[in-house]
């Protein structure tokens, strides 16, 4: 590992100054929404357009080649045009009703690290550097709009899937009148994918979307893999009856069965070390308040750090579910919409950020805390084609996908320090 790094010398109030442009540029990225009073941007809308703009502008400022790719990703360039890239970034798109550091945070402290590391040249700018970089924006992380994550970095790693263009939004637009619209061409789709020759690996920063690094009263952390992922949609079938005129021993109630499933993932899931069950939609039909609800249909959200606790999990999901719904006489079915599986940090990349955060945070005494993503992330799609690492900061209280999500302007100058020295001490490793 490098022992020393140019940007140890940088001034304090450099760093200082690009952690206060972050929190303002992701306050002008949170006026960029759908929504008035709540954040609201996803893939393929007009915000998406807007925000995207913007990242360009940011990036052509910091004397970058910009461009948008075939699947809406906006990417920016630095260095070497022949030589293999390092990607940074994360994503701009966001669930309803936001917080304003999901992702957007990664994008700009990514463009922070290209501002420390540039050196000038005549007629511009340069890098120092035996790997160019891009910085990724990426376009859709959450699947808010289509039901489907990642379509934005499954693009990039070429795992896109003829079948999602059939995919469509609460409207009914399908994600290939949406491409349309937005003045992308389906049939182009795969010019996003990158080659694995092409890539030095991939760094992404991130604020935690958990407690533990708070808890902890850590600022910073390497992740060490992110997590296993099941999606599923449920329907339970009973009976819709009268309300008042139908006795209990002749109800099949589907909200009371759905219920009582909803409640067994809680129990089964929270007895398991790093396997999380969540059930986050749920709905009653006919949804008449004097008939017994005949169908249920709900949501299930399922995470583990290995893909074989997650599966047991599920499978004792299953059996919970038969039991459940045997005794009332109801029926059920569920149908996969989501499946990924756990991606491991690359241990290289894992010693880089690291390296990162001890130089960052010179005073610690002990190494820095290695924790894993409950939370998924586009590492889990570019993981088929090239190395990931990623860097956690702290997120007060684990509040996220809320609007009082919120991270620090000191760890995120702590973020911007520990990022750069990570990419200075990739570029000392021998190649």
């Amino acid at each position: 590992m490098m022992p020393a790094s140019r940007l140890l010398h940088a001034p304090p109030d450099a760093v200082a100054a690009a952690a206060r442009r972050v929190m303002a540029r992701c306050d002008e990225l949170a006026r960029v929404t759908a929504a008035p009073g709540r954040i609201e941007r996803v893939y393929l809308s007009p915000e998406h357009a807007r925000v995207n703009r913007l990242a360009a502008e940011w990036m052509r400022e910091l004397g970058m080649h910009t461009w948008q790719d075939a699947a809406g990703n906006q990417v920016g360039r630095i260095g070497d045009p022949a030589a293999p890239a390092l990607l940074l970034g994360s994503h701009l798109d966001t669930v309803l009703d936001a917080g304003r550091y999901d992702g957007i945070a990664g994008v700009l402290i990514a463009l922070e690290v290209v501002r420390l590391l540039r050196v000038p040249v005549e007629g511009g700018w340069a890098l120092d550097l035996p790997f160019a970089i891009e910085v990724v924006a990426f376009s859709d992380e959450e699947g808010t709009r289509f039901g489907k994550a990642l379509l934005g970095s499954s693009a990039v790693a070429g795992g896109w899937d003829e079948a999602w263009w059939t995919l469509s939004d609460a409207d009914g637009v399908t994600l290939r009148q949406a491409f349309l619209e937005f003045g992308l061409d389906p049939a182009r789709v795969g010019e996003a994918a990158r080659r694995p020759d092409e890539l030095v690996g991939y760094l992404e920063a991130h604020i935690e979307q958990g407690p533990e690094l708070d808890r902890a009263g850590e600022p910073l952390a390497v992740v060490s893999s992110i997590a296993a992922a099941r999606r599923f949609q449920f329907v339970v079938e009973g009976e819709a009856r009268h309300a008042g005129g139908t006795p209990y021993d002749m109800r099949h109630d589907a909200l009371l069965g759905a219920s009582e499933a909803a409640l067994a993932v809680e129990r089964i899931c929270a007895a398991e070390h790093h396997v999380i069950g969540t059930v986050g939609r749920f709905e009653a039909f006919p949804g008449a308040v004097n008939v017994i609800p005949g169908e249920v249909q709900f949501s299930l959200d399922l995470r583990g750090e290995f893909d074989g606790e997650r599966d047991r999990v599920w499978a004792a999901l299953g059996r919970a579910l038969d039991e459940i719904m045997g005794g009332r006489g109801l029926r059920w079915r569920a149908r996969e919409i989501h499946r990924a599986s756990a991606v491991f940090c690359a241990p290289l990349l894992q010693d880089v950020v690291r390296a990162g955060i001890t130089a960052a945070l010179p005073a610690r005494a002990e190494a820095p805390p290695v924790i894993f993503s409950r939370a998924g992330h586009d590492g889990m799609a570019l993981g088929a084609i090239t190395d990931v690492g990623m860097l956690f900061l702290r997120n007060p209280d684990g509040i996220s996908h809320h609007p009082d999500e919120s991270v620090g302007a000191v760890d995120v100058a702590h973020g911007i320090r520990a990022l750069t020295e990570s990419v200075l001490h990739l570029a000392a490793e021998p190649r």
